[in-house]
């Protein structure tokens, strides 16, 4: 018998949620007419970027995601042998399935296909790396100069006196339009070239497997570490911003008992502060487009929304500056050792055929590194935090309007509601006559707030549906950690006696201390140097506190995912794709991470030391 998780169908709704399904579109459901085909695959959720119940406005990141990364596989780079990803909701929890090409629609047609496609953006990758930051750029600062018109009484004359032909009503249905239009095309962008990138992992690590039988996956991808990572940019901001605190001689006073917003107000009384005060602003504008999460949920509030983890970063950096100890991240180490592991295997190697070939391998997913990274400063933290900031204007119209009593309630509408309350509001108010929203929506909205609130208390499965022989699907086994060791590790209890837990290597080296058990933004107050963080997921914002702890571990994530990357970059042992080390690991417990070997071993309960 087929060893299988509970079919969709088979989970049931928790008591009290019943109806949440009309909060999201009827395309992102499983159902009865799809069941053939949604019972016959593995679906396993996306918690590395929808850890979270999802509000029913938010899907919209994901629905981007959906058809962009899908089209660039299936119908222009033509990836082989992948199609795209698919996506469900149940119980308000994303969950994902590959689809694979079968063969006979891409060995031929498809296969020559990527080689020209593919080949003609790496050997111009630079170049076109360059354009598409130019575009992103374009794009972020049209989303920012877009007008979200309001509803006047009675229209200026400007619309008669230069016969403008077009009302605010209609301005203001096509700035929602817009708004939407843009997401999709950050997407379209973001997928553009990742894809490629991730391609151009796969063959390198594909090629050593079969150059080295028996090469850890960390070690390949420590032949790629020590590029100049974006994400990194906001956190050395901080830094610099410490040091010159120091020089100034204004560092008390960023500690002081008070508000960041109170302490900057304060500084602009002096040279001193004034001087601080311009570098500090300076660096708001990109770097603190960051948000605290991944970017995908509205509430994953920016470090320009809320100063509260910067400023912690950035007094945190001033202890260990006056404690003499060095803000700057390993990179030479890193560079080093990559060396040396470039060099160690180039020579195993028999051939001069061989060795050419590896150089070229290398020489491409090097190349492809940065934008890797880079590419989810510029959408899903400097685009996306515009994004929601936008759409937070139209919930200020639509609260003008009657319909809403806050402009968050905006995100308890799914994006196509939004357009129809929108529409609703402009023809009230070009008609004259009463409409339905404003009694409709204030008895919805609390309902909604109220079924995600039980959702979110609900524990979902990790995965639903068969488990296949083998996992091979690239992007699924190198981004999220998806491999058929972590799913028949999911349907089993783990080890006997319960003191090792299994994941992916992520970064090398061993390190011991307490664990830190997190699973938000808001806990990382609570980190204490020298600890361990567990978490579901690491996002880029978290950057200040690789600086404080010894090592990391992660529930999802694959060799490739941004908790093991950024903890190669700060030579910090982690452990990924974990699946259960938040449940498994207690705050408190002391642990051994071992980076090489994928393992975590409990040494010490906290409950049992009394």
């Amino acid at each position: 018998m087929t060893a299988r998780f509970a079919r969709p169908d088979e989970v049931a709704t928790p008591a009290g949620a019943e109806g949440w399904d009309r909060m999201y579109p009827y395309y992102l459901q499983f159902s009865a007419e799809n069941r053939d085909y949604e019972d016959s695959v593995l679906w396993f959720r996306d918690s590395m970027h929808h850890p979270e119940v999802e509000p029913p406005f938010d899907t919209i990141s994901h629905e981007c995601w959906r058809i962009a990364l899908g089209q660039y596989n299936t119908r222009v780079f033509a990836v082989p042998p992948a199609f795209g990803i698919d996506q469900r909701i149940l119980n308000g929890y994303v969950y994902i399935s590959p689809v694979p090409a079968s063969p006979q629609e891409w060995i031929h047609q498809r296969r020559a296909a990527f080689i020209k496609r593919a080949g003609y953006y790496y050997r111009n990758w630079d170049h076109l790396f360059g354009q598409w930051k130019a575009k992103m750029r374009g794009l972020i600062e049209e989303l920012q100069a877009l007008e979200v018109p309001r509803l006047p009484c009675l229209e200026d004359d400007r619309v008669v006196t230069q016969a403008l032909g077009v009302s605010s009503g209609h301005r203001l249905l096509a700035a929602y339009e817009a708004t939407i239009e843009m997401i999709f095309r950050a997407w379209q962008y973001h997928f553009e070239m990742l894809n490629l990138g991730y391609a151009a992992y796969f063959n390198f690590f594909t090629s050593c497997r079969r150059w080295f039988p028996g090469i850890k996956d960390d070690t390949m991808a420590q032949m790629v570490a020590g590029s100049d990572i974006l994400l990194c940019r906001p956190d050395d901001e901080l830094k610099r911003l410490a040091h010159l605190a120091m020089e100034l001689g204004v560092a008390h006073r960023l500690r002081a008992a008070e508000t960041p917003e109170t302490i900057t107000r304060s500084l602009a009384g002096d040279p001193q502060g004034r001087q601080w005060l311009e570098a500090f602003e300076a660096a708001r504008d990109p770097w603190f487009h960051f948000s605290s999460g991944a970017g995908f949920y509205h509430h994953d509030r920016s470090w320009l929304d809320d100063l509260t983890l910067p400023w912690s970063g950035l007094t945190g950096y001033l202890d260990k500056l006056e404690a003499g100890q060095s803000l700057d991240r390993p990179k030479r180490q890193i560079a080093e050792r990559r060396d040396r592991l470039v060099a160690g295997y180039r020579r195993l190697l028999d051939t001069d055929e061989d060795r050419a070939a590896f150089d070229e391998d290398l020489g491409l997913a090097q190349t492809v590194a940065p934008y890797i990274e880079d590419h989810n400063f510029y959408v899903e933290h400097w685009f996306h935090t515009t994004f929601w900031g936008k759409v937070r204007v139209f919930g200020d119209r639509l609260v003008a309007g009657g319909f809403l009593g806050d402009r968050e309630d905006v995100f308890m509408l799914n994006r196509w509601e939004v357009g129809q309350a929108l529409y609703e509001m402009v023809a009230a108010w070009a008609v004259g006559a009463p409409v339905r929203g404003p009694k409709y929506w204030p008895g919805v909205i609390p309902e909604r707030k109220r079924i995600l609130g039980v959702l979110r208390e609900w524990r979902p499965p990790e995965a639903l549906g068969p488990v296949p022989a083998q996992i091979t699907e690239p992007f699924t086994v190198m981004l999220w950690g998806i491999t058929t060791e972590r799913v028949q590790a999911w349907l089993s209890a783990g080890d006997e006696d319960g003191t090792v837990v299994r994941g992916v290597a992520g970064s090398p080296g061993v390190a011991e201390g307490p664990a830190r058990v997190i699973s938000s933004t808001a806990q990382l107050s609570e980190i204490e140097p020298g600890e361990i963080l567990v978490c579901p997921i690491t996002a880029p914002a978290w950057g200040p506190i690789f600086s404080k702890i010894a090592a990391a571990v992660s529930d999802i994530g694959g060799v490739m995912s941004h908790a093991a990357i950024v903890s190669r970059e700060y030579g910090l042992p982690a452990v990924v794709g974990t699946g259960t080390g938040t449940r498994a690991i207690e705050t408190g417990d002391r642990i051994r991470v071992d980076g090489g070997a994928g393992t975590i071993t409990i040494l010490e309960r906290a409950r049992d030391r009394g």
